[in-house]
């Protein structure tokens, strides 16, 4: 049996967020290239490429060139065990993201260098904030022309709220971009584009090398030569403790689709990047180092495999060892579960697994037993707190449209709502079905899911609702007169809670003036 403690040092459990089309999946694919986890890099995302990336595996993915769910990788680099959780760039999806940023250790943010920092980074990174999680920025698509890197630091300083230190610096950008000098290791790395090989190294002592002369011309080393001495100058020493405290970020310049600057990333990120560490459930906060184990389900996922129709549950291993077969309690239904075929992902490859660690993923086969936020443990009453549903901004009544597959239907509604993709109201006035999203994409993907895993076939019909809140109060009749009031407003969540769907401001506002007794609730935390 492997010691645990050494097992949770060498884990490194991150996420990698950004603005859609910033190079995310790209940049996930070239560091799954550096883990021999793949063996050759695709063009992704090229509609004339029709090779996609292997951690958009969902067909609706491929075709619209966006990840719509966070999938999990874990590669071995070197002596550590990295495990990647890909998440969704797209903003209609951020609550998937926000749920992942719970079950991860460190982030590294993805930043274009033509656009600098967009809305939804700047989103993602209040998350960050709020959980203190240590942040790597990478500033990709150094072979296109963009910004001054001077002006993108500024803009990270200032739209991130985190204070910035460059490890690598690049010479020149677009067209007449050369490479990046790495002042984290004091080295030369000069570009070939090429989306397979990986870049060239030069050793070289320190800056002011006669070799840098030679391979970037003098002009080119004296202009690397004053940038460093001005960011020497205006940024201080780079300090671990303070980037893992989540106060300053060091940021990395390259090219993901050309596999440069990757490494640099990636070498140092293993390096001083955290380990598992503790995490805060509602009773006490948990420590890695537990004998215990202990873990929280923090996504569930539909069709992993559409040969079988059937969920899997993502948990966290926040303690101890989970081992496969062992008996573990389920907290909300207080029964114990064994699970015989527990997978870890390598993208779309699934291995079972006999063991993992606290910082590993761990897939278990799921028929309806999870909810988002599900705790197991040995037997220990701990619940996880922090995993966020947020009150839906837009719906509509959903409509079977082939009666014969009314069954289907049904199932595939259950389990896309299980993912916490969209959330399911039924109106108690006249017993219709509404979904309720963040956003407009969420309706395309549940239609074409359903129709292409669950051969079931749905429209939409619209419904003009402005909120969805959950209700609640201590006085019985209160919340009677209101339901009585409101009837043709009212519907029941999946969990079978009362929902009040609000049409407008105006009649939300009202409401909560006349029934001083009711609480009005916003997000609903899942329990």
């Amino acid at each position: 049996m492997a010691n645990l403690s050494d097992e949770i040092s060498r884990r490194r459990t991150f996420a990698i967020i950004s603005h859609p089309d910033a190079g995310k999946t790209t940049l996930t694919e070239k560091l799954l290239l550096y883990g021999g986890a793949i063996h050759i890099a695709g063009a992704v995302k090229s509609n004339k490429i029709k090779k996609t990336a292997t951690s958009d595996w969902m067909e609706i993915e491929k075709q619209r060139g966006i990840s719509v769910a966070t999938s999990v990788m874990g590669f071995n680099y070197g002596d550590y065990k990295i495990n990647i959780l890909d998440t969704p760039g797209h903003q209609d999806f951020a609550e998937d993201t926000y749920r992942t940023l719970t079950a991860v250790d460190s982030v590294i943010i993805v930043v274009d260098v033509a656009k600098g920092v967009e809305q939804q980074t700047r989103k993602l990174m209040e998350v960050c904030r709020m959980r203190n999680t240590p942040v790597i920025i990478f500033v990709n698509k150094l072979d296109r022309e963009g910004r001054d890197p001077f002006e993108i630091l500024d803009e990270l300083e200032t739209e991130l709220k985190i204070g910035v230190r460059p490890l690598s610096w690049p010479i020149n950008i677009g067209a007449k971009f050369k490479g990046v000098y790495n002042i984290y290791e004091h080295g030369l790395d000069l570009f070939t584009p090429n989306k397979q090989r990986v870049t060239e190294r030069v050793e070289i002592d320190d800056i002011n090398d006669p070799r840098i002369d030679e391979n970037v011309g003098e002009k080119d080393a004296a202009k690397l030569r004053e940038d460093l001495e001005l960011l020497e100058g205006v940024y201080p020493e780079f300090e671990v403790d303070e980037y893992l405290k989540g106060r300053l970020a060091p940021v990395f310049f390259g090219s993901a689709l050309n596999t440069f600057g990757v490494k640099e990333l990636l070498d140092c990120f293993v390096k001083i990047a955290p380990s598992p560490r503790p995490v805060t459930a509602e009773e006490r906060s948990i420590d890695p180092h537990e004998e215990q184990f202990s873990g929280f389900v923090f996504k569930i996922h539909a069709n992993m495999d559409p040969n079988h129709r059937s969920c899997i549950a993502f948990v966290k291993v926040c303690s101890g060892e989970f081992q496969r077969n062992a008996s573990y309690k389920h907290i909300r239904s207080g029964k114990f579960m064994r699970f015989a075929a527990p997978t870890a992902f390598m993208a779309q490859k699934k291995n079972i697994v006999d063991e993992a660690y606290p910082g590993d993923i761990v897939g278990i086969p799921d028929t309806g037993n999870f909810k988002i936020g599900d705790t197991l443990t040995q037997g220990e009453e701990l619940h996880f707190k922090g995993l966020p549903s947020f009150s839906p901004e837009m719906f509509k009544y959903i409509e079977n449209t082939d009666p014969m597959k009314s069954k289907q239907l049904e199932k595939g509604i259950q389990q896309l709502m299980d993912e916490g993709v969209a959330q399911l109201f039924v109106n108690q006035f006249n017993g219709r079905k509404i979904i309720g999203t963040v956003g407009q994409l969420q309706f395309e993907v549940i239609q074409y899911r359903l129709l292409h895993e669950y051969a079931a076939q749905c429209r939409w019909e619209p419904v003009s609702l402005y909120k969805a809140c959950w209700i609640e109060s201590d006085d019985d009749e209160a919340l009677a007169a209101f339901k009585k009031r409101k009837h043709q407003f009212m519907a029941v969540d999946r969990d079978g809670r009362d929902v009040f769907l609000a049409d407008s401001n105006y009649v939300l506002q009202m409401a909560q003036n006349d029934f001083p007794k009711i609480r009005f609730h916003f997000s609903s935390e899942y329990h």
